[in-house]
Order: C-alpha cells, then structure tokens, then sequence
C-alpha cells in the first residue's frame, strides 16, 4: 500500500518531468517534489526498490545524463545515491546507469564540468560496485574504460576516489577483474607522482590491490614508479609503498617470480628516517621470512637443525631470520647487479638509497657474500670516492661486513690484487674497514701478509696524495686495534708505513694520529713509548734506506723517510750511527743532485744543534767525526760556480759551525780535523752569502781557541789576515764575529813561541785595528777595542805610538784614550 501511495504522489512530478518542454524551473520542482516524497519519508527497502525500480529510474538517469541545469543533475544524483544505497536489489539499475556515468564521465561524448558533479558520479560508481558485487561482471569493460578517464581527472578528489573504484572493482570481481586489470595500471602510474601526497597515497594502495587481484606480469611496469616513491619527501607515501609490497610478497600469486624485484624497495625502508615506516618494513619482512620458511621447511630442514651462528656479528644487531637470510641469499645475485649500478648513479639521493641497501643486503646474505666478491669490491672502489659522505660511509659499513662473513683468503687475494693495478684511496678504505670487521683470530694467520703487502713500496709510496696516505694510516690503526698482540709480527713493516705516511709532505697534518698509532703499536707490544720501537727497528729502519740511498734524487721518498728516521727517533738514532753516517757519506758526493744533498744537509744540521740528545746521544759521535768531515763536508765546502752550489756550501758551513760550536768535540778531537778544515773555512769567509760569511768567522774563532796554540808563524799570518778583511764586511755580525775571532788570535799568540817573530805584523794589525774603532756601529767598535786590550799586552809601546799616530785623526778619540789608560794601567810584562 505505501508504494501504490508514493507512486501516486510521484506521477505528477514525473510527468512533469517527462515533458519535452518542461522548463528548468518546472524540473528543479519536480525533482524536489520527488526527494520529499523519496528521501525525506521512512519508506522499506522492498518500497523504495519498487518505486526506483518501476518508476524513478530511468527519469533520474536521463535527468543524469543529459539535462543542462546543475542542480537538477545534482538532485538526481542525490536520489539515485539514495535509491541505491536502501534499496534491496541495486543490480536491477546497472543497464540504466552505467551507460549514463560513461556518458557523463567518458569523452568523446562529453564530460561533466562540475568537479563536484563528478566526484559525485564516481562516488555513485563506487557505490554501484560495493553494493552489486559480482553482478557487475558484464560492465567490467565498461568501468575500467570510465575508471581509465577519472583516474586522469583535473580533480584531484576525483582522481582519489577513482582509486577508490578501482580497489572496489577488483576486491568485487576477483576471478574476471585480472583480464581488465592491465588496462588500469597505464592511467595509475600517470597520477602516481601528483602534486598532492594523499593522491599518491591512494594511487600506491589502489596500484597494491589491481596487481594483488589482477594480472601479476603488471609488476615489472609498476616497480620503477614505486622505486622512486620510496624517495617521497611525505613519510605517508613511503609507507603506501612499504605495505604494498609488503602485501606483495606475502599474498601476490606469482611473487615467487618477482622476490629479486621486491625484496630490495621492502628492505629499502629499513633506512627510512621514520620508524614508524623502518618498524612497517621490518614486522613485513619478518612475516614475509617465516611464511617463506613455512613453505620451504623440507628443504631448509638441515639448515633449521644444524646451522652455526657465525663466530662474530656486528655489535648491536639482530641476526634475521633463517627465511630472511635465505630469501636474500638466493636472490642476491639477481638483485646486485643493479644494485651496485645504482649506487654510482648520478642522482645523490639514488645512491645514498642504494649504498644503505647493499648494507642491509650483505647482512643478510653472510658467508654467500663470497661468490660475488669481485662485483662487491670493483662496487665498493668506485663509491667510497664518492663526494657525498654518507654514501662513503655506508659502503665502509658494507665492507666491514666483508671482513665479517668471508675468509680472509678470499678477501686478500682479491684486494692486494686491486694494489696490483694503479692503487687508489678507495682501495685502503676497503681495506680498513674489512680489517676492522674481521675477528681477530680468523685474521691473525695472515697478520703477516697484510704487514708485508702494506709496507711495499708499490702500497705505501706511490701517491702523495693526502687521502691515500690518511687510508694507508687507517689501515695499519685497524690492524693494531683488532690484532693487538699480534702485531708484533709485523711491527717493522707497519713502522716502514708509519714513516712513509709522516714523511709525505701533504700528510703532515697526520702527524699527531701517526704518533699515537706508532704509541699504539708501542703499547700492544709492552714498551712504554714510540721511543722505544724505534729502538727496537732502528737498525733495520736504516738498512732499509741504505739499500737504495746510492740512487736517491730530491723526488726520492726515501730522502724524506730519512728525515723522520733521523729527525723523530730523538737519541736513538744515536746508536745506528754507522749507517747513518754511511747514507750521509753516499749521498753528499759533489756529483748527487743538489737539491737532495740541500735537504740531508738541513737534517744534519738540525740534528748537530741538539747533538747530545741526537746523534751523540750515546757517546759515539766523536768517533765518526774524521770521516764527516773528509768525506762529507770538506767535498761540499770546495767553491763552485752557481747559486744551488753556493746555497751548499752555506749548508756545510751551517753543519760544521754546530758541530765545531757544539762543545761536542774535545780539541784533541778537533786538532785531527784542523788542517783539513782551515783552508776550506777560510775561503768561505770570502763567500756572497752572509750566512755563510758568519759561520766561517765563528768556525774560524773556534779553531783558533782550540788549536791556536799549536799554530805556526805562516798559519797566524795567513789566519789574521783572512780575519781582517771580515772587519770590513758589510753586516755588523760578520764585523763582530770577525773581532771575537782576533781576540782568540792575540791569546793564543801570546802563549805562542813563534809571536817573538811576529813583530811586524802585529804592528800592521794595531793599525788596521785603530782605523775599525771608527766602525759606525758601536758594539763593533766595543768589540775591537777590547781585541786591541788583549793584543796591547803584546807590544804596549808599540800601540802607544800608533795611537798617537792617529788619534787626531778619530771621530771617537774616547776609544783612543779608553785605550792608552788600559795600557797604563796594565802591569808590566813579567812583573
């Protein structure tokens, strides 16, 4: 009865609207005359189903369809929503309204131009497709080609519930939607990357359910969009993609085929910044293993019952799982080759992603890590010269995991192969780190190969680059910490590296790391101090330069390695002294390259200055002292022509003043080396280089103080003679020096026998003296005035008739008289 009532009351409005010339006003009348007899009385299920079914329908779907207003479009959407949702049998209207929305949705015909009006008509569709279920089998063609325009809708609403449609679709046909389902996947990846997250939200689960429900070979056209949905600045599109695949391969009918392409965008999120999304892929993976466990139990069964944990594992790490581990292992060589393309992609974020998998994947992988070895390092090269550091970063991680899980046999002969061609900071980077995660009782056969591959010449020299030496101490830093003890086997080849890294001129910012790794190596040894492992190799340290030392140029390494040797190991070098001066003596003949003999002649200087915490640490100097200088200094003091020549002699002469300045020599000891020395300083005096000039002039005091007294009368003519001519040099030091030098001469003089027969000259030195008390710089003139004191015991007579001579003649006549009232006060010779 209550239907024969509303179809009653309905009659006038739908005749009114059936009218060919029914106006819009007339329409919109009857279209709300409508809904208050439909939607605003409490009618059954069975009552509204008759009254759309019988009489509703069609009106409201032309009206739908085809009318020009909005809102009376509007209000049959209304009611036919309402229609559907309380009526009991929505089926009835799907040959009714599926070709309205196609031509309401779908060009060419045309397309509504209200974006609510459309969002709106695929709500309708949605509902149609969760209410009718399988009924709308013989529409599937028609919803996929509307699905296919609203997917690609202006809107971004529409386009989030046509994703919406398409998840309905397929959960509501799920044995016919996977013919259609390709036709779905085209427009889904369009929208996949829209400007608005929630879009791709809902692009990534609708794209989840279409393959989980449809045709599985769609995988392989959707895998590259989702990879870069991983890189989705919005944490919740990220985790889209992580339950998608997640669901993939727990629930996906072919996903065994598809585990080399999954398993690296699910362990992908183990690095996400969001835990929320690392705890998603990591509960999903660890269903994802036990399932997989759970289906292969008969051929894992050995596994399950006798597997050995490896002996060491990364320290605050959870082991995986046996199907974990196994899924990895078994698909690890289909998925590392692209991988390690990735991870030298030109796109940072791509190999950041890339590097933090390969982690993730080698953890996982363990001892099968070794079957892809080549491929691994060849990888690992190339990216730990990465600029980006965390890119680097990552991969020293994975290659620690090397040292980890593959033997060192495997690992040794492939990476000293790697130093076989041109080596490269990257080389020892990989090696560090793979020492650093091997145990060290696997590691400790083969201590000794690491130390003699690390200590080769072709390994430890041939790069001054500052990375390469930086790598080579981080090598030999991880071989002490994780050997320890051990290292004792291979303490002189790790200190050959130790110097080698100091002694390169762009790693001198090294230097504090490469003392406290030689302290290191001192400590796992027992010894107190770096001090004593030089000690400890001094000897061989030097036999291993010496063997070479014959052929040594200013490029040569070896020179600068002499320099920490000699320079570094404080008084021990005290006690390799036959080598020492053996290298010195081969490599400072005239006829080797100048620059070299400038370099070892600074060393020998610096080292003479501090000689008795040096090279005579022991004592043992002297004794050596003949040969340095016949075959050392006196070759490099004779004059040639050319500055590099001049700059030598400068550096001989600055040997010989320290040592001889040193007090380190007796004068027993310098009297030996006086005749050989005297002409060759005396020449210097006449040197360009003021430097030089000053040396000789001090050497020169020196000699005469210490062997004056044994000179003859022709070697203090010849020696005052040379000296005076000093008195006119141009710089007040060497004027100064050359005074001191006098004031040794008169002394020594006046214990000489031969100063009887010297008469003479010291008349012409009391004159040339008298004229330098006019030197217009004071101290100079102090300094003479206090030669002429020492010399006026002499011949006090004689200087006072001099001075007389030309005492009118001074501008200080002070000097003149300061002097006369020496002589005066002076005792009486003999007296």
């Amino acid at each position: 009865m209550a239907a024969a009532e509303v179809a009653q009351a309905l009659s006038r409005p739908l005749s009114c609207l059936q009218e060919p010339d029914c106006g819009r006003a007339a329409r919109l009348r009857a279209l709300e005359a409508i809904r208050a007899q439909v939607q605003e009385r409490p009618l059954s299920a069975a009552v509204v189903q008759e009254v759309f079914g019988a009489q509703l329908l069609r009106p409201l779907a032309r009206c739908l369809a085809g009318d020009a207003a909005e809102r009376c479009r509007e209000l049959a959407l209304q009611l036919l929503c309402h229609g559907l949702s309380h009526g009991d049998r929505p089926g009835e209207a799907l040959p009714v309204l599926l070709p309205a929305l196609a031509q309401r949705l779908c060009p060419p015909q045309g397309a509504e131009p209200s974006e609510e009006l459309r969002l709106g008509l695929v709500q309708l569709l949605g509902l149609l497709l969760r209410r009718c279920g399988a009924s709308m089998v013989p529409y599937l063609s028609e919803v996929i080609r509307i699905l296919q325009a609203t997917l690609l809708d202006s809107y971004a609403e529409v386009r989030r519930e046509s994703c919406r449609c398409a998840t309905a679709c397929a959960q509501a046909m799920p044995e016919h939607f996977h013919m259609q389902s390709e036709s779905l996947i085209k427009p889904l990846m369009q929208t996949i990357s829209h400007q608005h997250y929630r879009v791709r939200v809902d692009v990534i689960q609708a794209t989840g359910t279409v393959i989980q429900y449809g045709n599985g070979k769609s995988v392989d056209d959707v895998l590259s969009h989702l990879a870069q949905r991983l890189f989705d600045e919005i944490p919740k599109v990220r985790h889209a993609v992580t339950a998608v695949v997640g669901e993939w391969l727990l629930h996906l009918r072919d996903r065994y085929s598809y585990f080399h392409k999954l398993i690296p965008l699910l362990l992908g999120s183990f690095t996400d910044e969001i835990p929320e999304n690392m705890k998603l892929a990591c509960t999903y993976w660890e269903k994802i293993g036990l399932q997989w466990e759970k289906e292969n139990e008969e051929d894992l069964k050995d596994k399950m019952d006798f597997s050995v944990p490896p002996s060491r594992y990364p320290k605050g790490v959870a082991r995986p799982g046996l199907g974990c581990r196994e899924l990895v292992s078994r698909n690890l060589s289909k998925i590392l080759p692209g991988l390690c393309h990735d991870i030298t992609d030109w796109v940072e974020s791509t190999r950041i992603k890339a590097s933090q998998l390969l982690y993730t994947l080698l953890l996982h992988a363990e001892d099968h890590i070794t079957q892809h070895m080549e491929l691994l390092l060849r990888t690992l090269y190339q990216a730990c010269l990465d600029e980006e550091s965390s890119v680097v970063k990552n991969c020293v991680k994975a290659a620690e995991l090397i040292g980890t899980f593959v033997s060192p046999k495997v690992w040794m002969t492939l990476i000293t192969s790697a130093f076989g061609r041109t080596p490269k900071p990257s080389c020892l980077m990989v090696l560090s780190a793979v020492i650093w995660g091997s145990p060290k009782e696997i590691l400790q056969p083969h201590v000794t190969e690491l130390g003699n591959t690390l200590s080769q010449a072709a390994v430890c020299q041939p790069s001054e680059e500052a990375l390469y030496m930086e790598q080579l101490l981080c090598c030999v830093q991880a071989l002490i910490e994780v050997c320890q003890e051990d290292c004792k086997e291979i303490s002189l080849q790790l200190m050959k590296v130790l110097v080698t890294v100091m002694a390169t001129p762009c790693a001198q910012h090294l230097k504090e790391k490469v003392e406290e790794a030689m302290s290191s190596l001192a400590e796992v040894q027992r010894l107190d101090s770096f001090v004593d492992l030089y000690k400890q190799h001094i000897i061989q340290l030097m036999e291993w330069l010496s063997v070479s030392c014959d052929g040594w140029t200013c490029y040569s390494p070896e020179v600068l390695q002499f320099d920490v040797i000699a320079t570094h190991s404080g008084p021990v070098i005290g006690e390799a002294l036959n080598s020492f001066i053996l290298i010195l003596k081969t490599c400072l003949q005239p006829n080797k390259d100048p620059q070299m003999r400038l370099k070892l002649f600074t060393v020998l200087s610096e080292l003479l200055q501090r000689a008795s915490e040096t090279v005579d640490s022991q004592g043992l100097f002297p004794s050596h002292l003949e040969t340095l200088v016949k075959h050392v200094l006196a070759p490099n003091l004779q004059w040639h022509a050319g500055r590099t020549a001049a700059a030598i002699r400068t550096a001989a002469v600055s040997c010989l003043g320290a040592l001889v300045c040193s007090q380190m020599l007796s004068p027993q000891e310098i009297l030996k080396v006086k005749d050989e020395l005297m002409p060759q300083i005396i020449a210097a005096m006449d040197e360009d280089s003021k430097i030089t000039r000053l040396m000789a002039c001090r050497i020169v005091g020196v000699l005469i103080k210490t062997c004056g007294r044994h000179f003859d009368e022709d070697k203090f003519t010849k020696t005052y003679t040379e000296v005076l001519k000093c008195l006119d040099d141009a710089s007040c030091d060497v004027r100064l020096a050359a005074a001191h030098a006098l004031t040794s001469w008169f002394q020594c003089l006046k214990d000489s026998d031969v100063k009887s027969g010297m008469e003479n000259h010291i008349e012409f030195l009391y004159q040339e003296l008298l004229v330098h008390l006019d030197d217009p710089d004071e101290n100079t003139q102090n300094a003479i005035l206090e030669v002429l004191k020492e010399g006026s015991v002499l011949h006090p007579d004689l200087l006072v008739r001099e001075i007389g001579a030309v005492v009118h003649k001074h501008r200080t006549p002070a000097y003149c008289n300061q002097l006369l009232r020496h002589i005066q006060s002076a005792p009486e010779p003999g007296s």
